[in-house]
């Protein structure tokens, strides 16, 4: 065993006896290398070892810190393998929840969105300024579907860097992941078709179910693991499913990333029954850890999986472009766009194009997810902290969500009613199931810089909750 491995394990064990405990601040590198008699380079080489497992975290400027323990919930005890819900309603509470959040005095702890100050909003507004002032008449029709070239290309590059072969001809530039999704969708389905989503699943998959109406298998789904491809290939077999909706990375709300193993299984199986994949990975930049996962379209062998993400999340929010790498669909795709929105926005496009052409992307993206895994660990640190006994926190290695689960007895959205005459804002997980099994649950945005003002307003839904209690 190599020294830097012998520290790695001795680190480990020690943080697993709660020697070094959650939050906490491991010895400088220079200190531990004095200590351990080992070089320098040694630690470090540990450090980053433990880092990309999951045992520490870095911030900048202040040192190394040991990460929160990944704790998982179970699905509710009555949870069934497969549950059907012929028709789906559960846009106006959507509604409702969504406009709360847009009220700045609100703190936005049940927003979807990353907090906007994370987003290199200047440099962004450099290059939409420059390629508004180059336009053309022409470059509106330049870019009307399948979407900007160089933006196409850009893209395909990007697939490439992680061995997939993704030509931008089948890349289709959409006003968003939810169009790219909603375009998949209507791609390869009609009214009344089952289509099989998570349980639970992001709500603007229900949303989505509801306009088309269609009609939902909703697949069990372990916080940890994800969905139970054994209940997959059940729902496959039973009945006549004309399309799986499914979340890969950092799914919404749980928080689970997909393993390879269950990726190469779940693409096997859609493969087997003709099962089209609409893979939703607006998430997939935001993994914690050295390497980005593979999606499941890497394993797709007959262009049936449309992989849909976009910038939103990642990068901009407000610029609303995404895409969907459709595979044998594209065409199609790009005729339903052409009938609905007819395109993206050409503006936003090519500033997206010229922001990304400059590398540094790549960088903004290393610091996003740094900032995120410490937000999330003050977040979970605070609520683990305060929150009553009975509660539990699905803490997970991606993403900026924590999903909370309440004693069963209470509900969520009578939580939502009461922070919210509080100016405190959750997302309930009525927003979140068709059903009424995870009414006790809820879903906690982490992404925002943690302070004075988020503290109190933790401790304030912690008084809450035991007032239910």
């Amino acid at each position: 065993m190599n020294k830097y491995e012998t520290l790695v394990h001795q680190l480990r064990d020690q943080i697993a006896a709660d020697i070094w405990q959650v939050g906490e601040k491991l010895p400088s590198l220079r200190e531990q290398a004095i200590s351990s008699g080992m070089s320098l380079m040694t630690v470090m080489r540990a450090y980053q070892l433990l880092e990309s497992q999951g045992w520490i975290l870095a911030r900048p400027q202040s040192g190394y810190y040991v990460a929160p323990k990944a704790g998982f919930l179970t699905a509710p005890t009555a949870h069934q393998p497969v549950q059907t819900a012929e028709q789906v309603d559960i846009n106006d509470f959507i509604f409702e929840v969504l406009q709360a959040c847009r009220d700045p005095a609100i703190i936005p702890f049940g927003s979807a969105f990353p907090d906007p100050s994370l987003f290199p909003n200047q440099q962004l507004t450099r290059s939409l300024a420059k390629v508004a002032r180059a336009m053309t008449p022409s470059s509106a029709m330049d870019n009307l579907p399948p979407g900007n070239e160089d933006l196409r290309k850009i893209i395909a590059r990007r697939y490439a860097l992680q061995g997939m072969q993704v030509v931008p001809e089948e890349i289709v530039i959409t006003a968003g992941a939810m169009e790219s999704l909603n375009l998949s969708l209507q791609a390869v389905t009609e009214p009344g078709d089952w289509v099989i989503v998570e349980n639970i699943a992001f709500y603007g998959t229900l949303q989505a179910l509801q306009r088309l109406n269609l009609k939902a298998l909703a697949v069990a789904t372990d916080p940890r693991d994800g969905i139970d491809l054994d209940a997959l290939e059940l729902a496959l077999s039973t009945y006549p499913v004309k399309a799986c909706w499914l979340m890969t990375h950092c799914q919404n709300p749980l928080g689970y990333t997909l393993s390879v193993e269950k990726k190469q299984r779940l693409a096997a199986l859609l493969r087997h029954y003709q099962v089209p994949l609409i893979e939703d990975d607006v998430y997939g930049e935001l993994y914690f850890g050295a390497n980005k996962p593979l999606p499941a379209k890497a394993f797709d062998q007959q262009g049936n999986i449309m992989h849909c993400s976009s910038f939103s999340k990642s990068l901009a929010a407000g610029f609303r472009v995404g895409w969907v790498a459709a595979g044998a669909w594209a065409g199609k795709i790009q005729r339903l766009q052409l009938m609905s929105t007819l395109s993206t926005s050409a503006p936003m496009q090519l500033a997206l194009a010229n922001y990304l052409a400059t590398r540094g992307y790549d960088s903004h993206l290393r610091r996003l997810r740094r900032e995120l895994e410490m937000r999330k660990n003050s977040a979970w640190q605070s609520l683990y902290s305060h929150l009553p006994v009975g509660a539990q926190i699905n803490y997970s290695r991606g993403g900026y969500f924590l999903w909370v689960a309440l004693p069963a007895h209470l509900s969520a959205t009578e939580l939502y009613y009461r922070a919210l005459e509080q100016k405190i804002s959750i997302a309930p997980g009525k927003m979140f199931s068709a059903g009424t099994q995870y009414n006790n649950y809820f879903r906690f945005n982490a992404s925002y810089a943690w302070d004075q003002r988020y503290e109190r307003a933790v401790v304030s839904l912690t008084d809450l909750i035991k007032q239910l209690l």
